[in-house]
């Protein structure tokens, strides 16, 4: 991936909902020539329930906002401390299908953990990467 062709926005401390909102505006609003984003953000806490996700898989009452996405899995705490990247990409435009897309992303946090020592692997079956041992 081309970095020229590539904005990255840190925005820090952020509501999931103005977030989800703004991602979905770019969205709909970027045409051909818009460049491709990374928005670093940090959330205030919260559960997201996916579109897998079941009210019976919300385990205790919380004071902790549940708010219901339009987007994969099941239950999700975002919270301080955690930072999240979300890639807004154009994937026509690079020729990549969604799982494609994951598929890159794992590979390249498991790559950047074992600098840090960290041995991680990916699952076919359930998108993420995982943690194994410290190397």
């Amino acid at each position: 991936m081309d970095l020229k062709s590539l904005r990255i926005r840190d925005l820090g401390l952020q509501p999931y909902t103005d977030i989800w909102q703004k991602m979905s505006h770019f969205t709909d609003t970027r045409d051909a020539t818009t460049l491709d984003e990374l928005w670093l953000v940090e959330h205030q806490a919260v559960y997201t329930q996916g579109q897998a996700g079941k009210p019976e898989h919300i385990l205790q009452t919380t004071d902790i906002p549940i708010v219901k996405s339009d987007r994969g899995g099941q239950v999700t705490y975002h919270g301080p401390g955690q930072i999240i990247l979300y890639p807004l990409i154009n994937l026509r435009r690079r020729a990549l299908g969604v799982r494609d897309m994951v598929t890159l992303l794992e590979e390249l946090v498991i790559q950047w953990l074992a600098q840090y020592r960290i041995e991680a692997y990916a699952k076919a079956d359930a998108p993420g990467a995982y943690v194994l041992s410290l190397i």
